[in-house]
């Protein structure tokens, strides 16, 4: 069967740009509402340089006898497509000079991005004259009116290379028919839709190449719909579990020893064991368990305590809030204690370690082992746990603005609480001084006179003196760990600290010992000379132990008085200090003990 002669009549060039143009992922909805004609003989007297008219009525009419590549024709329609896409026609008065002006300057702004096909050489203008096509069309009108003289307004830049003939002509509304019902069509709508669905497309390509589905990934088990009912209906942990990866492979359960679940946050993965054999309800429970242990930031708030204890702690609070937000079914075995609703993680840790025999018979969802699985813990919150702080705050919010139900006042105190800024250590160790050392009450005597007696001399005037027995007494020990492994500039950040609120609290003087290996003794030194005369001794390793030693039983250093070790943790897990005291960790720094009193984390 022969082709038709329309079928066998070759395209010109600029038909082809326009078939070219209707395949643009952002333009081609808008060019598929947009008929494209040649113009017909006599319809336009048009100069030599004259190339299209647009209609109102979605209709561009060009010149197909126009020496333009097929490149040039794509340029030429794409900033056609563009003035009817930015809705100018139905916005600016036309035909007028001024608004094909202000059209054709919004349309390159927008073309500049894009980059479709090739301008013509006289359309190429200046960046900051281009800029104005950023402004709303009215507002561009307004500012070549203001502007009268400018060489814009001579048009031979523009697509037509003057203004005698207009770009823009008024037509009538056309209406799209659907279902019998005819509707006027808005171009602008047909834009901004496009931007929206290629805005969608772009991010879930993003997220399909940052989220790209693990081998052996099982989208309908039901840890995988349990993980999607609680991101779909549960805000206050949807935003959270997007970020966490389900791993549901039997062989990686048993080499890491996980018999029901398991989390890492820094890996972002939840491990459910399939062999286990969980309901949906019963999975809702447990991915919900885990990610509540990333979004409370469990892993870095042990501080030093025994792992496994502080784990079950944790999950006796976290399983308390989940019955009885009733979300899903608790698998049989799991931590679960009336006697200990509405307890702190903290309070039952002490309680767990004073009966150890008691968790001999205790296990989290790992079993006999943490179900938090990251190998650095007390080091800090991490970038990653700084993120699931953030996101469950954030779902709290989302979760309260829409009203989905009541929450747990612990778990609700919780997530406040870890919402808010850490206190500087700057700040805890001022409060720390001012404990220790408030400013003393001055009394009057009449021993020294007043400076202001001979304004008087007939009447004693009394002077304002701070006790004798204060200024011996108002002193503390530093302990400075001067090993190889504290970083100088840290020291003098201490240092600078120490004088600085030292100075605030009338603290005149402080017994200073530097300790490697062995102490050395400083003596008394004046809190002004401390920052600046003062060499540092030792630089070997580190044992702090004899520092304190020498100065808890020197005879000339008050009995009462505190002592403050500088040090980056590494030192002897066993150190005995009977005196009040406190301990500045330089960044990064752990002890290796549980700390009875303060610790003053640098940051």
């Amino acid at each position: 069967m022969g082709k038709s002669r329309a079928a066998l009549r070759k395209k010109r060039p600029f038909e082809e740009a326009f078939a070219q143009l209707r395949q643009h992922y952002l333009l081609g909805p808008v060019a598929k509402e947009v008929m494209v004609r040649a113009r017909r003989p006599l319809e336009v007297e048009r100069g030599s340089a004259w190339l299209c008219r647009i209609e109102a009525d979605a209709q561009v009419v060009v010149d197909a006898d126009a020496s333009l590549s097929v490149a040039q024709w794509l340029a030429v329609l794409g900033i056609a497509t563009l003035v009817l896409a930015l809705g100018a026609p139905r916005r600016l008065a036309v035909p007028s000079p001024l608004a094909d002006l202000a059209a054709q300057l919004a349309a390159l702004h927008w073309w500049r991005s894009l980059k479709l096909g090739v301008l013509p050489e006289r359309m190429e203008l200046a960046p900051e004259i281009l800029q104005w096509g950023r402004l709303p069309l009215v507002e561009i009108v307004a500012r070549l009116k203001s502007e009268p003289e400018h060489e814009l307004h001579d048009g031979r830049w523009t697509l037509n290379a003057s203004l005698s003939e207009p770009l823009l002509v008024s037509g009538a509304v056309v209406r799209r028919y659907a279902g019998g019902a005819g509707r006027a069509m808005d171009l602008e709508q047909v834009f901004a839709q496009a931007m929206v669905d290629n805005a969608k497309r772009a991010l879930q390509a993003h997220n399909d190449a940052s989220h790209a589905p693990r081998e052996g990934a099982k989208p309908n088990s039901n840890a995988a719909r349990a993980k999607r009912w609680l991101i779909a209906h549960y805000p206050l942990l949807g935003g959270l579990l997007t970020q966490f990866e389900l791993v549901e492979d039997a062989h990686v359960c048993r080499r890491m020893d996980i018999a029901v679940a398991a989390i890492h946050v820094g890996a972002g993965e939840i491990y459910v064991n399939p062999a286990r054999g969980l309901n949906l309800e019963q999975c809702k429970f447990v991915v919900a368990h885990e990610v509540l242990h990333a979004g409370l930031c469990h892993s870095s708030r042990r501080q030093g305590r025994d792992p496994f204890l502080w784990n079950v702690a944790c999950d006796f609070v976290i399983n308390d809030w989940l019955v009885t937000m009733q979300v899903g079914i608790a698998p049989d075995g799991l931590l679960f204690d009336e006697e200990l609703r509405g307890w702190s993680a903290d309070d039952i840790y002490l309680r767990l370690a004073a009966d150890l025999r008691v968790c001999r018979r205790l296990c989290t969802l790992r079993g006999d082992d943490v179900d938090v699985l990251d190998e650095r813990p007390d080091r800090g919150f991490t970038d990653r746990e700084e993120f699931c702080r953030r996101a469950l705050a954030q779902g709290l919010d989302w979760h309260v603005a829409e009203g989905r139900g009541l929450l747990p006042a612990g778990l609700v105190e919780a997530i406040r609480t870890l919402a808010q800024p850490p206190i500087p250590w700057q700040a805890s160790l001022a409060e720390w001084m001012r404990e220790r050392f408030p400013l003393v009450e001055r009394r009057r005597s009449y021993a020294r006179p007043s400076r202001r007696q001979s304004t008087t001399p007939d009447t004693p005037r009394p002077r304002f003196v701070a006790p004798d027995d204060e200024r011996v007494t108002r002193t503390f020990g530093v302990i400075v760990d001067t090993s190889g492994s504290m970083d100088r500039i840290e020291l003098g950040k201490a240092i600078g600290a120490i004088v600085s609120y030292a100075q605030a609290q009338e603290v005149r003087e402080v017994r200073l010992v530097y300790c490697d290996a062995q102490p050395y003794d400083e003596g008394f030194v004046a809190i002004e000379a401390l920052a600046s005369r003062v060499s540092v001794r030792g630089r070997g390793g580190t044992v702090l132990q004899p520092a304190v030693d020498l100065l808890q039983t020197r005879r000339d250093f008050p009995k009462d008085a505190p002592i403050l070790l500088i040090t980056d943790g590494f030192c002897e897990d066993d150190l005995r200090v009977a005196r009040d005291h406190a301990f500045l960790l330089s960044s990064g720094g752990r002890l290796p003990f549980v700390a009875r009193k303060p610790v003053f984390r640098m940051t």
